[in-house]
């Protein structure tokens, strides 16, 4: 059923590649496991010539979302989920360029499209652009980029007026339960961008990081999960030892980066 799609989608005349994400990338998948498929195009398809393929092979269609990237959000006969993106490989290039070859830090999930590009499975590339594109990005991790990375993403845990930990201390000292949760997510966003560049590691994205740094990073601060299991029990638990919490988190980072390894 996949196969034949796949073929549907080779046979439209704006597609040009067409590629695989997730874990269906790699070798630990199963047959419930979700489809990220990457349609690269060089004009828009139609969205009904989009829909009178899909619903050949879908049950369920949810069509032009753009919450992230522009995607058909689906799930095939079988029951199994799909998601098309459909990129421009000019866009998305650029976009990898600005990180890889321009520096740019970003707040949090600096190199995810890097990441994206390296290890996607490309299933067919009419022309080899999207081939070329990832050979010309298949480079060792740039150090300009690792420094950007760290000093951006330190200071935003810990040293600028509108540090994280300081917004999240305040948070709390109010009770703010949607704002502790928030300023939560994106010091952890940080936090895990930091620790993929401290390893010169591209972001895999927002899943299994714990497991993931635990098996790649040969860097990790001292009590790297306990740290992180005591800041989840006390957030709404025992509120009070948050902030001693996340002093720890950042302490230990320190002790393995020291600050003056930024400046």
């Amino acid at each position: 059923m996949v196969e034949q799609l796949f073929e549907e989608l080779r046979a439209l005349p704006q597609a040009e590649a067409l590629a695989l994400g997730g874990s269906r990338a790699g070798e630990v998948f199963d047959a419930a496991s979700d489809y990220d498929v990457y349609l690269y195009c060089t004009a828009p398809i139609p969205v009904e010539t989009r829909r009178e393929i899909l619903e050949r092979h879908c049950c369920l269609l949810e069509l032009g979302n753009s919450f992230w990237e522009y995607e058909d959000n689906c799930r095939l006969n079988s029951g199994v989920d799909l998601d098309i993106l459909y990129r421009d490989l000019d866009s998305f290039a650029a976009g990898v360029a600005e990180v890889v070859e321009g520096f740019q830090a970003r707040n949090g999930y600096t190199t995810c499209m890097w990441h994206n590009l390296l290890t996607c499975r490309i299933l067919w590339d009419k022309e080899g652009r999207l081939t070329r594109t990832r050979e010309r990005f298949s480079v060792p991790y740039p150090p300009q980029l690792r420094r950007a990375i760290l000093e951006r993403d330190w200071r935003l845990l810990h040293t600028a007026l509108p540090a994280y930990d300081g917004q999240l201390a305040k948070a709390v000292k109010r009770r703010d339960w949607v704002s502790v949760n928030h300023r939560t997510a994106a010091f952890l966003e940080a936090y895990f961008d930091f620790l993929f560049a401290l390893n010169g590691l591209t972001h895999p994205g927002e899943k299994r990081l714990v497991q993931l740094c635990r098996a790649r990073c040969a860097l990790l601060p001292e009590g790297f999960e306990e740290n992180l299991e005591a800041l989840f029990q006390d957030l709404f638990h025992r509120p009070e030892r948050v902030e001693g919490d996340v002093a720890a988190i950042l302490a230990a980072l320190e002790k393995v980066y020291p600050t003056q390894n930024m400046t």
